[in-house]
């Protein structure tokens, strides 16, 4: 078992001495390959959430087809690719149209695969249900675009990483969604975060524009990108959700009613986490 990261492991990490880890990076072709050499499967998590300077979803791209001929070169078998649900090509946002590429590198990479698609992740170290939570917490109100009625399909980081595993000891090419057992407008998503941290909030319904305002206010208080353009345009398509039956199986309720009392007391910046640390890639 090995992971390629970019960072060190966190301290108290339970797995550190256990995986052997080596450094992510896209440069030095022969160093990246070294690094796979000897996997029997690899799963593949890299991606950015939105452009920043020189990390653009072109260049993501561009990097997973470095990441796969590497793995190629390097004997891997069978490529586990962590794609989004409704990743199109025809799709008119960069980031659903770039994750569809990027499955097209993946499809004629010449390897035994399997695309994985995931809704909206939940989980431990979460940062968009967390900063719902935070936003919560600290404010009179939550503003939401509209009537906030588009649809979002919560899923556990647990399932995903169940059906990725799962989908590492088959052969056969294959695509599917992975999405949790309950589906909620967007609306019922953050009054049900409200309760679970104590605080129901009060939900104002404002055009989309003033939805970005205030995310730019919030970010420049919080050194962060708090919510983009394309996150809300795919947001209010419904494509956090998925059109199939839903193969997770941990409920978000149940999660949240655990999780509320530590949910939202700090603010978890994308930036700090996968940005200011490691440059491009």
């Amino acid at each position: 078992m090995r992971t390629l990261s970019r960072a060190a492991a966190p301290d108290g990490d339970p797995l550190s001495g256990r995986v052997d880890r080596s450094a992510l990076q896209f440069r030095d072709g022969a160093a990246l390959r070294e690094s796979l050499r000897g996997a029997e499967t690899l799963y593949n998590t890299y991606w950015v959430r939105f452009e920043r300077g020189e990390s653009t979803f072109a260049r993501a791209v561009e990097n997973i087809g470095v990441l796969l001929r590497a793995a190629h070169d390097a004997g891997v078998r069978r490529v586990v690719h962590v794609s989004v649900a409704n990743a199109s090509e025809e799709s008119p946002l960069p980031y659903y149209r770039g994750k569809a590429l990027a499955e097209r590198h993946v499809a004629a990479a010449g390897f035994s695969h399997a695309v994985v698609r995931p809704t909206l992740v939940f989980g431990s170290n979460d940062i968009l249900i967390n900063n719902i939570a935070w936003t919560i917490r600290r404010f009179p109100f939550f503003a939401v675009a509209r009537r906030g009625d588009y649809p979002v399909q919560p899923v556990s980081v647990g399932d995903v990483a169940t059906l990725c595993v799962d989908a590492g000891g088959r052969d056969t090419d294959e695509t599917f969604d992975a999405a949790g057992p309950e589906i909620y407008t967007f609306s019922e998503l953050v009054r049900a975060v409200g309760t679970a941290v104590g605080r129901p909030p009060r939900i104002v319904s404002v055009p989309g524009g003033a939805v970005l305002a205030l995310g730019r206010i919030v970010g420049a208080f919080a050194r962060d990108v708090v919510l983009t353009r394309e996150e809300l345009d795919g947001l209010r398509a419904g494509l956090l959700a998925s059109h199939d039956p839903p193969l997770g199986r941990a409920s978000f309720d149940e999660w949240l009613h655990g999780s509320g009392a530590e949910l939202g007391r700090r603010y978890v910046s994308e930036l700090a986490r996968n940005f200011r640390p490691y440059g491009s890639l």
